[in-house]
Parts: C-alpha cells; sequence; structure tokens
C-alpha cells in the first residue's frame, strides 16, 4: 500500500482527529481527495477518512450527506473536521466493495449476476436514489463505482461531491452559508431545508415542482454554485482541448459554468452515465440527470457491459444516438434550445438499434425497465417512486434476500480514485475528432456548424 503523501496539512498531523482515530492505510487517492481507512479508538469502528481537497465538493457532500442522514441506502456521515486553513476531513462508514467489482466479479462467475440478484441490486439503488430526489438531492455522479456494499449485501449510494439540492420554491435556508468550521455534531442536519417525508406523489405533481425549482432564481447563499475545480475533478484531459468546441465543451477553469449565482453546470458525471442534455451543454436541468444514469446503471447489470462506452463527448452522443436515432422536436419537444444543438449535427440514422440490440437475452419486462429510463425527453423518464412499484419487482424469480447476493471480499483496487477504485472513463483519444472519418464546418451568419458522418 502506498505511504502517505508529504503535506505540511496531512491528516496525520491533525490533533482533532489522530486523537479519535487509528489511522491504518490509504486506500484511495485522487488529485481532490484522499481516502484512508481508520479504526474509532472509543469502539474500534471500522471507518473511512475522506480528506477533500476541494472546498465546493467538500461542502457539497457535507450537505447532502446531512440532508440524507437517516436514508439507509445512502452511506453515513459520522461527522466531520474542517477548519478555514485546513482541508475538510468527513467520517464516512467503511463499506468494503462496491457495484463495479460486483460486475467484474461476476463476468469471472458462470452464470453471472442471476435475475433475482439483479432485482436486489436494483431495488436498493432505486431505494437510494428515491431518498435523495424526495429532498430534492440530485447526485449527478451516479456510476457502479460509486455505489458502495458492505459484507452484508447492502448497498449504499456514496461519494456526493457534485450533488446539489434544489431548494423548494419560496424556501431558503435560515443562515447563510457556513464557513468551514471546526467539527460537526454527528447527524446534525443543514438548517433550513424541508425534508419531504416519504408518501406519494404523481408524476405531474412531480415535474410541477421540479420546473419551479428550475424556474426560481436561486440566491448565490442558499447554495455553493458550480464552480471550476470541481468540473476539473472529475472531467479528464480528453475533455480539455483548445479547439472549434472550446466554448461549448471546454471545462476549463475559466469557463466552468459558474455564473455566482447558483446556476447549474453541464460539466458533471461520468461521460458513459452521462444523460443527452448534459452532453448537449444544458444548464437548465434537473433530477431527471440521475435518471438516464439509472438506466445506464440498470442495463451494465443484466449485461455486464456498459451500455454507451464512449470514448470522447461526441464518440458518447453518436452511441446514444445510433441506439435511439437521432435527437429531434418529435422525440423531445425543446431539444432545439439546448446550446449546443445547433452547433453539433450528426447524420441521418435510418434505423436506430434500439435498446433491445442492447439488452439481447433480456426478458421483455427488463428492456422495458431501461427503457423507461434511457429516453430523450427528460419527462418521459420513470421516476424512482414509479420503478419501486414496477410489476417486475413483483413477478417470479423475485429479488433475493440480502444474504444470497454475491459480494465479493474486497473492491478492486487498481485504480487511485478515491471515488470507487475503478474509474469508467475509457480516455481512448485525446481528441473528439479521432472517431469519426469525417468532419464538416460550416460557417454561416450565426456562427458555425459542424456535422459529423
Amino acid at each position: 500500500m502506498d505511504s502517505p503523501p508529504a503535506k505540511s496539512w496531512s491528516i496525520h498531523s491533525r490533533p482533532e482527529i489522530i486523537t479519535k482515530y487509528k489511522i491504518l492505510e490509504r486506500v484511495g487517492s485522487g488529485a481532490y481527495s484522499d481516502v484512508y481507512r481508520a479504526i474509532r479508538f472509543y469502539d474500534n469502528l471500522t471507518v473511512a477518512l475522506k480528506e477533500v481537497h476541494d472546498y465546493q465538493s467538500a461542502f457539497r457532500e457535507i450537505e447532502a450527506l446531512q440532508a440524507l442522514h437517516s436514508c439507509p441506502n445512502v452511506v453515513v456521515l459520522h461527522e466531520y473536521f474542517w477548519r478555514e486553513d485546513e482541508d475538510a476531513v468527513l467520517v464516512l462508514e467503511f463499506l468494503t466493495t462496491d457495484l463495479a467489482t460486483v460486475i467484474r466479479s461476476a463476468k469471472k462467475r458462470e452464470g453471472g449476476i442471476g435475475r433475482g440478484e439483479v432485482k436486489r441490486w436494483m431495488l436498493q439503488i432505486l431505494s437510494g436514489v428515491d431518498a435523495c430526489h424526495r429532498n430534492m438531492v440530485v447526485h449527478r455522479d451516479l456510476k457502479p463505482s460509486n455505489l458502495l456494499i458492505g459484507d452484508n449485501g447492502v448497498l449504499k449510494l456514496a461519494d456526493f461531491g457534485q450533488a446539489r439540492i434544489l431548494l423548494e420554491p419560496g424556501y431558503v435556508p435560515d443562515d447563510e452559508n457556513p464557513e468551514p468550521y471546526a467539527q460537526s455534531t454527528p447527524g446534525q442536519c443543514q438548517a433550513g431545508y424541508r425534508v419531504q417525508e416519504h408518501g406519494t406523489m404523481s408524476k405531474e405533481e412531480y415535474f410541477r415542482v421540479l420546473d419551479e425549482v428550475k424556474a426560481k432564481e436561486l440566491d448565490k447563499e442558499t447554495s455553493v454554485p458550480d464552480g471550476d475545480t470541481s468540473c476539473l475533478a472529475t472531467c479528464t484531459t480528453s475533455d480539455i482541448e483548445d479547439d472549434i468546441l472550446k466554448g461549448s465543451y471546454s471545462y476549463e477553469a475559466e469557463e466552468g459554468g459558474d455564473d455566482r449565482n447558483g446556476a447549474l453546470t453541464s460539466c458533471v458525471g461520468t461521460r458513459w452515465f452521462r444523460a443527452p442534455e448534459l452532453l448537449y451543454g444544458s444548464t437548465d436541468y434537473g433530477l431527471e440527470i440521475d435518471l438516464w444514469s439509472l438506466g445506464c446503471i440498470f442495463a451494465e447489470l443484466l449485461t455486464l457491459e456498459p451500455l454507451f462506452p464512449g470514448t470522447a463527448d461526441i464518440d458518447q452522443l453518436s452511441r446514444i444516438i445510433t441506439v435511439l436515432g437521432n435527437l429531434t422536436e418529435e422525440v423531445w419537444p425543446g431539444c432545439v434550445k439546448l446550446p449546443d444543438y445547433r452547433i453539433i449535427s450528426f447524420n441521418k440514422v435510418e434505423n436506430p438499434v434500439g435498446i433491445e440490440a442492447c439488452l439481447r437475452n433480456r426478458s421483455p419486462d427488463e428492456v422495458s425497465l431501461v427503457k423507461k429510463l434511457i429516453c430523450y425527453d427528460p419527462t418521459r423518464r420513470a421516476t424512482t417512486m414509479e420503478l419501486l412499484q414496477d410489476k417486475y419487482f413483483n413477478e417470479e424469480p423475485l429479488p433475493v434476500p440480502l444474504s444470497e447476493l454475491h459480494v465479493p471480499p474486497t473492491k478492486d483496487m487498481s485504480s487511485d480514485s478515491p471515488g470507487g477504485w475503478q474509474d469508467y472513463e475509457d480516455m481512448g483519444t485525446d481528441s473528439d475528432f479521432d472517431d469519426f472519418a469525417h468532419v464538416n464546418k460550416t460557417t454561416t451568419s450565426t456562427g458555425s456548424y459542424i456535422q459529423f458522418s
């Protein structure tokens, strides 16, 4: 195991931490965070200490986890340490593996993941995301490596560094954004947010509330706006280029999408699980981007292969269009308003292959479930509430008990990514253009138009 990096502000030199926890080893490292396994002295509980080097990511993760502190399928935040001159250290429950490792392990096992197992994993994921969405938390980086699993088979959503809380209309926090402070009270919720009870809500009401939330101009003090370092912490160098698409696709710090008014940015998530509206540059989105990611995760659970393994953003769009067909007003009214819709064009796909072709040898109900999530129009994506009540989960074979799930003993640590030790970004190429035989650029009075074939 690598030794911890030598830093003047190292977690090992902070007395408020080392007096409460015995730090055993570093289990993950990235540009913006390091994760350590540790033992809490007073009860010998194994925990994960996540040292976050980016202010925005730390604030978002703490804010979201406090709002979701009682949710059984969300990772537990025990406490955190944060002073103005030091990095935040989050004390999280330690979980031994993740869904990405489950999928890789299943590839080596005859029979893969049984249908009853798939349903149990899906139900746990849906439960976690449903808790987020009922509390108006959009995760924005759902993928198998961010779904952690304990020895007992319980799956929990983790890595909320890109999450945002969408406040309800007319409801603002009692206090301004807190500055970093020394230590939290375990389980303490952020003041001012209304946590919704687990009741019923129609789909129409769901989207009415969501539209009102998005229409409301959030005061800059209600939530940390999307900033520059969080984008660079997530996106790969293949997305940072100096080319004709820079205005729309660059993740450079000075163009990180931060308007200081709480506005969202399209530079979120991991490419393979990124909704098409994000790939087209949308900053007017909500909980629906998580639903697209769910569809990609569910498809991977069923096939053990990623649904859209794009090598660059343009290639990602191309793969989606090959399956779903071209994005038009007919399939998504209003899509022409997407920032990059008129900038990027693909040749007409006469015969899209359809989701069915991607889920060969799967049942009609399984295909139907994925199709309810993988669709262009965000308003047509099934909500987590609807999916939890889907007949698919009540039909044979029924979801297996947690005790019957195949849980690998430890997660695969072949990658240094602290979010889940598995990078779902296939670097492949440093250019969005390398995968296309022809790129046609047309200059008009209103700008440039690019067509790929």
